[in-house]
């Protein structure tokens, strides 16, 4: 039996991320504020529920597509980063619009919302620890907050949890540009692959092998990658370009 073939890009395992636990609590919490303290006429409940799932559906949906497309990972993550930001404000707003207190950043009872995870976590000093615990345990240390009677501690909590979650997201987006910007995009990783495929079966010479290790530019000194030439008078062709395109538009030959 042959072994399974290794994906060039992991995918899914979003279930176990800190940033999709967040935003389930959020999503969650959010539905029964709604229920307990809007009037079931408003058109506000729709928007914070649907902007409360896109939060958490689209973390999902950009986990799923990494496999295939960096690009559409990065782009439904800021979606997800929107979506959250827009909640943010809708809850804010709910507070200042009935002249709620809304709990500073500083505040003992903010502070205790931000403590919770240190309850679970394997390593409390790491804000995206994976976490083991089910969703109705987690749910649960936050019943206080998110169960609470009153709409300013349900509110506050929710906008505690908000902010976590847009700080995951923001260190998740910037660690999938880096990635981009050193690793390429999907295309390229795999035209590469296949090109190291092909000279494993043909089995070249030692002088007919190419160097598939990324040189540096030779107009700006950044690293290269790997692109497939999409017009010109040779389409389909491989080609060295530079990472920092469109800035510097350096190539070089295989």
């Amino acid at each position: 039996m042959s072994e399974p073939h290794k994906r060039l890009r992991p995918s899914g395992g979003y279930r176990k991320t800190a940033s999709f636990q967040t935003t389930t609590l959020i999503y969650d919490a959010t539905v029964w504020f709604c229920e307990k303290f809007l009037d079931a006429r408003s058109r506000t409940i729709d928007q914070m529920v649907q902007a409360a799932r896109s939060g958490r559906q689209n973390i999902a949906e950009g986990s799923r597509a990494a496999a295939t497309t960096s690009q559409t990972e990065l782009r439904l993550v800021n979606v997800a980063r929107a979506s959250l930001e827009e909640l943010l404000l809708d809850y804010e707003d709910f507070l200042r619009h009935r002249r709620l207190p809304l709990w500073a950043m500083s505040s003992p009872e903010a502070s205790a919302v931000r403590a919770v995870p240190r309850t679970f976590k394997k390593d409390p000093a790491n804000p995206t620890d994976l976490t083991d615990i089910s969703d109705a345990e987690r749910w649960a240390l936050y019943s206080p907050w998110l169960e609470a009677p009153d709409p300013v501690t349900r509110a506050n909590a929710i906008i505690c949890l908000i902010h976590q979650a847009n700080f995951l997201l923001d260190r998740q987006i910037a660690a999938l540009e880096l990635a981009f910007v050193k690793d390429g995009g999907y295309s390229e990783q795999l035209a590469t692959a296949r090109l190291a495929e092909r000279r494993k079966k043909d089995q070249p010479a030692p002088s007919d092998q190419t160097d598939l290790t990324p040189p540096k530019c030779p107009l700006c000194g950044a690293l290269m990658s790997l692109r497939t030439a999409k017009a010109g008078k040779t389409p389909g062709s491989q080609f060295w370009g530079c990472t920092s395109y469109p800035e510097c538009k350096g190539t070089a030959k295989i």
